[in-house]
């Protein structure tokens, strides 16, 4: 049994915003009530979130954890220890690994992996098709009983029209979600930067806004034929977020994501051909961020997730054409969401929904709410703590990121994971990172 005592509880799935004690009992929520209410349990452990703020754990959709097949790059236990310390408690892995995730077989091991690890709830995606080739439906029926919670060939786009509107008949058939990559490679024409002024000072092959665009709107109107549900991925662009709105106005089940690099960075980032800022779709210009933003806020952009993409050194100390897409952000996620609160982007509440309930609903997944009953998943934030994300304090086997040196603001203080106390002051219970 644990109370978590004097915290700002905030939890947008029931709509409260006050200060109140929660008590946890067998791994699910028993009761929140006003402080002081649980002083005369004789409970086996108290947390003292006076002064910082108690949410649902966080959930984030869109990771990649590379295992099986590039664990140099990182793991199920490495990616689900910065989630952890990065305030997620649910994570989704999409299926490119090596093998794919287009059996029950892998499926099977990436969570036999997670938990034996036990950091966090690993939800796998599996592929839409086999090996990503946009040639043959993956076995979406087997990968279903096996545990995935999604399909994705993130990554790589659905090319083929046919093959997607099969998968997303057989999707809505199981009740499960279609996550998309949108990138018309026909257009994209191998990029590596946004498509621009910039692109062209710098000697850099775009990538056209458009090539993303045009699959958003071609996955609509497929979703609008099948009834089925259609979440996009990593939205770059306004015009996407307004094909997104008039799809959502005429009642289309579609959802979508932002990343917190697409909301925080512009194009420039890679003026010095930095290639930790290197990522698809690339960063776009300044006013293409406030089209996100403004998504974001009026709930048309449903989540944000970190599209979590470690990368060794290698692949990105190169030339930036041939350097790999992608970067970490699952300890960053945070910090950056809630900049975007204190400088009047999102209120605490809709920046807390939009990585509790928000993805919660998108997937139809029980977590993102400390409703009575429900697993206890929660987080303690310190809002005000101050910090730099350096190697030191980088739990993925990667640190390809943009944010290196940055100094950040807020971090998850403690993690409970089903009642579980994982985190405690910002360090695992175990002692160890």
């Amino acid at each position: 049994m644990t109370v978590v005592r004097n915290g700002r509880v905030v939890d947008p799935s029931q709509g409260l915003d006050g200060e109140r004690d929660i008590l946890v009992r067998d791994g699910k929520v028993a009761a929140i009530d006003r402080p002081g209410s649980f002083a005369s349990l004789r409970d086996e452990e108290t947390i003292d979130a006076t002064g910082m703020l108690v949410t649902p754990g966080f959930i984030d959709l869109h990771v990649h954890l590379r295992e099986p097949g590039f664990e140099w790059k990182e793991t199920v236990a490495t990616g689900s220890d910065a989630a952890a310390l990065g305030g997620f408690t649910t994570i989704c892995c999409m299926a490119n690994t090596n093998p794919v995730n287009d059996c029950a077989e892998i499926t099977r091991c990436i969570i036999d992996h997670a938990r034996a690890h036990g950091r966090a709830h690993v939800l796998p995606i599996g592929s839409i098709s086999k090996k990503l080739e946009g040639k043959e439906m993956s076995p979406l029926s087997e990968l279903a009983r096996a545990g995935c919670v999604a399909f994705s060939d993130d990554g790589e786009p659905v090319k083929d029209a046919g093959l997607m509107r099969r998968a997303l008949e057989w999707a809505s058939m199981l009740g499960l979600t279609l996550s998309c990559h949108e990138e018309d490679k026909s257009l994209s024409c191998g990029g590596c930067m946004n498509e621009s002024a910039l692109s062209t000072k710098l000697g850099l092959k775009g990538m056209p806004k458009v090539a993303e665009e045009v699959m958003i709107a071609r996955d609509i109107e497929l979703a609008r034929t099948t009834g089925a549900r259609v979440h996009i991925c990593h939205v770059s662009s306004g015009r996407g977020v307004e094909l997104i709105r008039r799809a959502k106005n005429d009642g289309i089940q579609i959802s979508a994501e932002v990343t917190p690099h697409h909301l925080m960075l512009t194009e420039d980032a890679v003026t010095e051909y930095d290639t930790n800022a290197k990522m698809s779709p690339p960063l776009r210009e300044a006013f293409e961020v406030e089209a996100l933003r403004r998504g974001l806020a009026d709930g048309t952009i449903d989540a944000v997730a970190s599209d979590h993409a470690p990368h060794e050194l290698d692949s990105k100390r190169v030339e930036f054409s041939r350097a790999t897409f992608g970067i970490i952000g699952l300890q960053t996620s945070l910090p950056i969401l809630l900049e975007l609160e204190r400088t009047g982007v999102l209120s605490l509440s809709r920046a807390i929904e939009s990585i509790t309930s928000g993805p919660a609903k998108v997937f139809g997944l029980q977590a993102g709410s400390l409703r009575i009953g429900q697993c206890a998943d929660l987080v303690v934030l310190d809002m005000g703590k101050q910090w730099q994300f350096s190697r030191e304090h980088c739990c993925s086997k990667s640190f390809n990121t943009p944010f290196a040196d940055r100094l950040l603001q807020g971090k998850a203080s403690s993690v409970l994971l089903a009642g579980k106390t994982i985190v405690r002051e910002e360090r695992f219970v175990n002692g160890e990172a």
